[in-house]
């Protein structure tokens, strides 16, 4: 089995790079000024960012493959492992990498809200594909923290790199939002197999063998990771993939309970909820009325 290396420090993941550590929690580097990462797999312990600028080689992330494209943005989070094919001597794209140690930000308004940062739980296959003048505004963030790391230590260093990492990442929300809309037939092609897998879901006997289905289940079943997969439903239907799945199964029980040869609990069974209690509650709060009141009043 191959060995997985931890990467904990910045310290650590600069020496491995040939990078004077600036700052015990943050680094930025210019790739065209560092070794090569080793042909392995790490388990990181730090967030990073990091900008392709070159095609070169093939970065493992996880268990999958990905080719990085030309001013391609990539996240990873702590617990993360990304590594290099095997066969592969090195792994030096031109490009920016950032990286921070999760200590960097407790205690600043970023640390309380770096979980709504979704793109850190995308696959790499997901990564955001940046214009021009993108790229140039990622680049100009990228200065702006390496400016501060130029500075000495003080006071402010801490609230103004943590700030700017915050820039940095609610631009990657605005060029997300613009690949979501710029790959539009394709979201909703996604859409539609969607919509597809969930009535062949309730077509079938899974939801009686396996329960109500989650939003997990069909991002697999799309080959999408579920952050991802649950950020293109919300961009395209203005519901959450949750939400959507809900609205299905509503839909479905308002048909059901007109079957009087079945009790509200086989309905309920028959969707997937393990307890009808739950079908009752959830199904009076999305119409507004218990199943058996709403088979009287209609």
């Amino acid at each position: 089995m191959e060995d997985i290396v931890r990467i904990d420090s910045i310290t650590q993941y600069n020496t491995m790079r040939g990078i004077t550590t600036k700052h015990p929690l943050v680094t930025v580097i210019d790739h065209s000024k560092a070794l090569p990462m080793p042909a392995r797999s790490f388990n990181f312990g730090l967030y990073a960012v990091g900008l392709k600028e070159l095609n070169s080689a093939q970065l493992r992330y996880g268990r999958k493959h990905y080719d990085y494209q030309e001013g391609s943005l990539v996240f990873v989070a702590p617990g993360q492992v990304v590594g290099v094919q095997p066969g592969v001597e090195s792994f030096a794209p031109k490009g920016w990498s950032l990286l921070f140690h999760p200590d960097l930000i407790n205690g600043t308004p970023l640390g309380k809200h770096i979980q709504e940062y979704s793109f850190f739980s995308y696959d790499v296959n997901e990564a955001l594909h940046l214009s021009d003048k993108e790229r140039g505004i990622v680049i100009d963030c990228f200065s702006k923290i390496e400016y501060e790391l130029d500075q000495n230590i003080d006071k402010y260093s801490k609230g103004l790199i943590a700030s700017n990492i915050e820039l940095l990442l609610n631009y990657c929300i605005r060029f997300y939002d613009r690949q979501f809309i710029t790959r539009d037939n394709a979201n909703k092609g996604m859409l539609e197999r969607f919509e597809y897998l969930l009535k062949g879901y309730f077509s079938s006997d899974k939801p009686q063998n396996e329960g109500l289905p989650s939003v997990a289940y069909f991002a697999e079943a799309l080959h999408l990771s579920p952050n991802y997969f649950g950020d293109l439903v919300k961009k395209e239907t203005g519901r959450s993939a949750q939400e959507y799945i809900q609205s299905k199964v509503i839909d479905l029980a308002k048909e059901r309970v007109f079957d009087m040869n079945k009790s509200v609990s086989e309905i309920a069974y028959e969707l997937g909820f393990k307890y009808p209690q739950h079908f009752t509650r959830l199904f009076k709060q999305k119409v507004g009325v218990t199943p058996n009141d709403y088979r009287t009043l209609n």
